[in-house]
C-alpha cells in the first residue's frame, strides 16, 4: 500500500460494465453512507483499516472508491470524490462526463456543487475534499475557487495532475487561497480501479492511449 505524504501546506492568504473496473484491493463494493449529491446502501462489512494511515482520511477515501466504482459500473473512467465539513458529508459524485456528454462533469466539479447547494454557501471554507486521483486543472481550479482548507488524494495523474505534477494551482502563491494537500492515500487501490478499466476498454478493442500511466510506483 501506498503511505499518504503530506505535500505542503495550505490555508489561503488572503464503456466497463457492472465490475468492469473491477474491486479494489481492501476496497468497499459500490454503495455507503448517504449524503447530499448522492445516494447509495450500506458496504457489506467494514473495512480493514491500512497501518499507517489516518483513519479519518482512510475512511472518507473509502466512500470516494465507492464512488469510483459507480462510475466505472456506468462506464465512466473511474473517480470519485467526497467533500467533508466537520465529520460530515456535504457532497459526493463519481465522473459522468459520458452520460452527460458534458466535459466539466468530473467527480470533483460535481461534488463541489452538491456541497455547496447543501451549505447555502459557494465558500467551502474549513470543508476537505477527498479524490480517488489527483485533480486536473479545471477541478483544481474549483477547489481554490471554493477555498478548500484540503484535498486528499490518490495517485498523482502524470498527464492531467494539477495539485502537483503537471502544475499546481492549488499551492499557487500568487493566487489569493492556498489548499493543504496530501497525496498517495488509498493509491494503489485507485490503481486498480483504473488500470483494469483501461485494460477492459482495450479488450474491448476501443482507443485507449498507449501505456499504462496509472502503474505502481
Amino acid at each position: 500500500m501506498t503511505r499518504p505524504r503530506l505535500v505542503r501546506g495550505g490555508a489561503g492568504s488572503g464503456g466497463a460494465s457492472s465490475g468492469g473496473a473491477g474491486r479494489p484491493p481492501g476496497g468497499t463494493p459500490p454503495g455507503g453512507e448517504g449524503g447530499a449529491g448522492g445516494g447509495g446502501g450500506a458496504t457489506a462489512g467494514p473495512p480493514q483499516l491500512v497501518p499507517g494511515l489516518d483513519q479519518e482520511d482512510e475512511r472518507w477515501m473509502r466512500m470516494a472508491l465507492d464512488e469510483a466504482m459507480r462510475a466505472a459500473e456506468e462506464g465512466e473512467v473511474p473517480v470519485g470524490a467526497i467533500v467533508v465539513l466537520e465529520g460530515r458529508v456535504l457532497g459526493r459524485g463519481h465522473n459522468r462526463t459520458e452520460a452527460t456528454h458534458d466535459p466539466t462533469a468530473h467527480a470533483e466539479i460535481l461534488a463541489i456543487g452538491a456541497a455547496s447547494t447543501a451549505l447555502g454557501d459557494w465558500r467551502l471554507t474549513n470543508a476537505d475534499i477527498y479524490v480517488t486521483l489527483e485533480p486536473c486543472a479545471m477541478c483544481a481550479g474549483a477547489i481554490q475557487l471554493g477555498r478548500f482548507r484540503r484535498v486528499i488524494f490518490g495517485p498523482r495523474d502524470p498527464k492531467f495532475g494539477a495539485c502537483g505534477s503537471i502544475l499546481n494551482v492549488v499551492e499557487a502563491p500568487r493566487l489569493n487561497h492556498q489548499v493543504e494537500v496530501t497525496e498517495g492515500v488509498l493509491a494503489e487501490e485507485s490503481r486498480f480501479a483504473l488500470r483494469q478499466f483501461f485494460r477492459r476498454l482495450r479488450q474491448q478493442g476501443r482507443e485507449v492511449a498507449p501505456g499504462d500511466p496509472f502503474e505502481t510506483e
